[in-house]
Parts: C-alpha cells; structure tokens; sequence
C-alpha cells in the first residue's frame, strides 16, 4: 500500500531545487494534489478522469488553456481532473546537455495544484518507460492506472517508443478504451506564433523578458530558500541572498534588475545569476540577490525573484576594487531602469 504522507512535510522537504530520492518514492498530498510515481498499481481514479499529459515545463498559457479544460470538463461531468507529467523531461533525457528548464520541479508542482488538478501521475522517464509501446502506454497509463473518460491533448502531441503515438492512435483506441479524445487548438502569442516552452527559452535567452512573461502568462521567476553563502556580497557594501540552483540549469545567466518577492511584499534588487568566476572556483552556479534599503535576515526563508531586464554578462574582475565599482554601477541601473518599470500585473501574489 502506498503511504499518505502528511501536507506540511512536502512544503517543508522539498526544496526549490528539487526532491530527496527517497522522498520523491512516495506518494504526497499537496494542497488537494494527490502525487503518485508508479505505473504499477491500483487505478487512481475509479471513477474515472479527465486527464491531459505533457512535459509541462514552464506551465506556459498553453498548458494554463489546457489545465482550465481539463479543471471545467472534469467538474461538469463530475470526474477527477488529472495530468500526467514525466521526471526528468523527456527533451532533457534525450540531449547531450543539461536542459534549460523554465520550473523547477517543486514550481512544477505548485502550478499543478493552482490549476485545480486534484491527480497527478509523475512518471519516471527511465529506459523501461522509452521503451513502452504507444498502445501499451494507452492501455497500462490511460486506461488501467488514471480510468480516462476524456483526454485533452494538443493536436502535435506524441508518445511512446520513438513517439509512434499521436492523435489518430489515441482516437483508434477510444472503442478499447471508453474513452473520448478532445484536441485543444495551439495558444498564439501576441505575434501570431504558437507558445512552447522552447520559444520562451529563447525569449529568455534573448533577454526579451517582455515577450517572455506574455508566453508565460506571468513573469519569469526563480524561487528557493535563502541559504549561507561567503558573506564577499556583505564584505563589499552588498549584502545578498543567496538561492543555489542545485541540478537545475537556468535558461538565463548573468546580471540583472530584479524584484524580490519577500512575504507579501515586492521588493526592487539586483541580481548576479552564475558562477561568480571573481570570488569563487567551484563552478557552483548561484543566484545570488541585493534588495535595495533592505537589511532583514532572509536565512531560511523562500523568496521569487521576477527578472525585469538584463545589464549585462557575468564576468571576472581583476581584484575586488574593480567588482564594487561594477557593483555600483549595476545597482544604479538596476534602481533607474526599476523606477521605470511598472510592477507586472501577472506577477506571482
């Protein structure tokens, strides 16, 4: 029998970064999330579901229009609303280099239960999972572990062993399975293109934070627990806060104009966001944040840092002196281009 674990261990065991392999074995409730691993297993929703699946990196406004879908069409016929999801990502386990992820998966997660899913089926994507025929996930997944009465998909979506499942095998199996296939049509950003966590890994990466968080439906973020770091930052008149990044690899690096959501309130900063190649030598990568006329001890707290613009690459200085003097030229560009910008609406509350 899978064992219920209490609420509050999730939030207080999973880090930003991501989840203890032991932990993440098991079975959590999360806000009303019901979060299970295994294919094997009784069926998880004998009542059956409404269910859609994907990657889900970033919960884009395309996955936000299909999680609606699925919340509403699960409410109106009285079934649980599902998704399933797959650790690591599919993209990720297939490439030669880290993928850059939008979420980590503890964000995963949380976007998960604020979109009203009630069911969550986390897949290991491991070799046996690779190797899974299309029909024998329809059968094992679909239709014996989750009970789908209806599956909303995108109309380009794939599975299975080298992706042989689509749309029209989904629909070749409905009479098999009891089941009815409901193809969503693609979310276009503002410039008539479809919205996929790639284009806004590629916003990102062009710094264009605007277009970014129109994709998203919100402005990109990282959050995590203010951990101790070497106390340089205080040491030069900048005292920081400082998120490790753990095996996440962000899609941006270098310096920025951010705001630093602390509690309820938003707070203006600059951030260093990589390696440090000044001060350190482990390759670590940090996000590391000074909030502006703000000296409260964070140590142990979770805070999000929203990025509002770029000023400019990480890079080595040849001794202390010349970083401070950078330091305070970044910080009053942070403070002037932050004056005029206005606090984004879609920020995360």
């Amino acid at each position: 029998m899978e064992q219920e674990a209490n609420p509050s261990l999730f939030i207080r065991f999973y880090p930003c970064q991501g989840f203890s392999r032991n932990e993440i074995d098991r079975k959590y409730t999360f806000r009303m999330l019901k979060i299970h691993r295994d294919i094997a297993g009784p069926c998880l929703a004998p009542g059956g579901s409404v269910l859609t699946i994907g990657a889900f990196d970033g919960l884009h406004r395309g996955h936000a229009a299909l999680l609606a879908r699925v919340r509403e069409r699960a409410a109106a016929l009285a079934l649980t609303s599902a998704a399933i999801s797959f650790e690591p990502l599919p993209r990720g386990y297939f490439s030669p280099t880290p993928l850059r992820r939008l979420s980590s998966l503890r964000e995963k997660l949380c976007g998960f239960a604020d979109a009203g899913m009630e069911l969550l089926l986390l897949l290991r994507f491991d070799p046996p999972l690779v190797a899974m025929s299309a029909e024998d996930f329809v059968r094992e997944v679909l239709i014996r572990r989750m009970g789908a009465r209806e599956i909303w998909v995108g109309r380009d979506f794939r599975f299975g062993h080298n992706r042989a499942g689509d749309v029209d095998l989904l629909r070749a199996m409905q009479g098999e399975g009891g089941y009815v296939v409901r193809v969503l049509d693609a979310v276009s950003a503002d410039d008539g293109e479809r919205i996929s966590a790639s284009r806004v890994r590629g916003a990102l990466a062009a710094s264009d934070f605007a277009h970014a968080s129109e994709m998203l439906g919100h402005p990109f973020t990282i959050g995590g627990r203010v951990v101790a770091g070497q106390r340089t930052g205080r040491g030069l008149g900048y005292p920081t806060a400082n998120i490790r990044l753990g095996k996440r690899v962000s899609p941006i690096a270098g310096i920025f104009a951010v705001r630093v959501r602390v509690g309820d309130r938003w707070l203006p900063g600059v951030a260093s966001l990589g390696v440090r190649p000044t001060v350190a030598k482990d390759g670590e990568p940090l996000l590391e944040v000074h909030l502006f006329d703000f000296d409260a001890d964070l140590y142990g707290r979770r805070i999000e840092v929203e990025f509002v613009a770029k000023l400019r690459e990480e890079e080595k200085f040849a001794d202390l002196d010349a970083l401070r003097a950078q330091m305070d030229r970044d910080a009053a560009r942070a403070r002037s281009i932050l004056a005029d910008s206005p606090m984004a609406s879609g920020a995360l509350a």
